[in-house]
């Protein structure tokens, strides 16, 4: 009797040793979730959210490599941005074009107060540019060369709308007498270097 009793203490001892093993690997288990679970959203909230992407960080281009005559394309703010290298003639060609230009002075404000100029430009090297027409959307073609056929002998490059026929300088200028109403979008931009610029940043005001 004495041996039974000594086996079920034995027993019962092992069975307690047991059962708090098991609520003790319960507890890391449930812990463990719950810290996954803190972590999971805290980490989420340091990363951009799709509104703050749609909103559009600036976007830093390097246009080291842009040979003049050439165009690149970015996305911002989910439309297309071009950037332009434009040739020493496609700039001696701007005021010959003003007198058949709907907006040749920029009056209207599609650009900030800093690329109201001569060229729309903050280097006049460069056309800074929202690849989006002024008239219902669509995305112009880049046209530099001259006098084509088809877009007449006062062409002097720029960009073309195959929409609606709309047509622009190579400073986003608008023709007159075109779908369009206003010259394209100048967004704002810096140039942090002689070949790193940056789309949706004003220039630092000293």
């Amino acid at each position: 009797m004495s041996d039974l009793n000594q086996r079920g203490s034995i027993d019962q001892s092992a069975l307690d040793v047991n059962r708090r093993r098991f609520l003790t690997n319960t507890a890391i288990v449930v812990g463990g979730v719950g810290v996954v679970g803190l972590v999971v959203p805290f980490a989420s909230t340091m990363a951009p959210s799709a509104r703050a992407r749609a909103a559009g960080a600036p976007v830093e281009v390097d246009i080291s490599k842009l040979e003049p005559g050439q165009k690149v394309t970015v996305e911002w703010r989910g439309k297309p941005v071009w950037i332009v290298r434009r040739t020493e003639q496609s700039l001696a060609d701007l005021p010959s074009l003003d007198g058949i230009l709907a907006d040749p002075n920029s009056d209207m404000a599609q650009q900030p107060a800093y690329a109201q100029n001569a060229t729309r430009a903050v280097k006049d090297e460069y056309m800074v540019l929202v690849g989006v027409c002024t008239h219902l959307g669509c995305s112009p073609t880049f046209r530099p060369e001259l006098a084509p056929d088809d877009l007449g002998a006062d062409w002097k490059g720029g960009f073309f709308c195959p929409c609606h026929g709309s047509k622009f300088d190579i400073a986003g200028r608008v023709y007159a007498g075109v779908p369009a109403p206003t010259n394209l979008v100048v967004p704002p931009h810096r140039y942090v270097s002689d070949t790193v610029v940056v789309i949706g940043e004003d220039p630092e005001v000293a």
